[in-house]
């Protein structure tokens, strides 16, 4: 049976910890699925890995609804969750609860994630509204890299901790299921989780989260030479992958395949 919310309220409650991984097709759906995974995220990251930009400010609402009907099809137990875009949810609040519903009636997705705190109050009440499960994205929210500077550490200072942590409790009192962390210091994460009564998702802030998420390619070690600090990856696809390819391309060059007996069909 597929994940629901309430399963992870639960498994917050009896201290479960939370697997959360992204996935943007068919087939990365079915692995991390078959993986047992709880949350199968359809990140906006897909901008980044799966259409070479630089940052996920380019992606639109098409690209998100395609790659979460892709997910959707793969993926059978894990609860799925789309990730709505820049501009998708804070040019007006009608927009936001439009979008949204999209995610659910075409992306057949069973919630929302979307970035920020008390400045998209507004918004995340009306999808709630709406009967739309919500996620919500605090500390380094990607959508904002250009006020932040770039991808830096969030909530280091007093001041800064202070405001997460409000907006922490302000999503929770709203009524969202589970709030993503990502790049905060590990004692505010933690001082987060143990604030809150939704669970927390971790990603660059700490081992005392409700659960972790991972970008897919990061964690098979699809990027060579790129790991940041919060990545652990679990395998080095890259190279093999990349061997399989100069070794079809050989065999094609030097006519070793395909072969008459093994690859061809015959007449009668």
């Amino acid at each position: 049976m597929r994940k629901t919310v309430l399963d992870f309220y639960k498994m917050k409650q009896e201290k479960e910890k939370i697997t959360m991984l992204t996935a943007y097709d068919y087939v990365s759906a079915r692995l991390v699925d078959e993986a047992g995974t709880d949350i199968i995220l359809v990140g906006d990251s897909l901008g980044m890995v799966m259409l070479g930009y630089q940052d996920t400010l380019s992606v639109t609402m098409e690209d998100m609804i395609r790659h979460c009907q892709a997910v959707a099809r793969g993926a059978k137990t894990a609860f799925l969750v789309g990730d709505m875009p820049f501009l998708s949810f804070s040019v007006s609040v009608e927009k936001a609860v439009e979008n949204a519903g999209r995610f659910i009636r075409e992306g057949h997705m069973q919630a929302v994630k979307l970035e920020g705190g008390r400045e998209r109050k507004a918004a995340i009440e009306a999808i709630l509204d709406a009967g739309i499960a919500v996620m919500g994205h605090l500390g380094l929210t990607p959508q904002y890299i250009h006020r932040f500077g770039g991808f830096k550490v969030q909530g280091k200072t007093q001041e800064a901790a202070k405001r997460i942590l409000e907006d922490a409790k302000l999503l929770a009192d709203l009524g969202v299921f589970s709030i993503v962390l990502e790049s905060v210091p590990w004692q505010l994460a933690k001082k987060i989780t143990e604030s809150v009564d939704v669970p927390t998702i971790g990603i660059g802030a700490g081992p005392y989260c409700d659960g972790q998420v991972l970008v897919f390619h990061d964690v098979l070690g699809l990027f060579p030479g790129f790991k940041p600090r919060f990545v652990k990856q679990y395998g080095q696809f890259y190279a093999p992958m990349l061997d399989a390819l100069k070794k079809y391309n050989e065999e094609v060059k030097k006519s070793l395949f395909p072969t008459i007996e093994e690859h061809s069909y015959s007449s009668e």
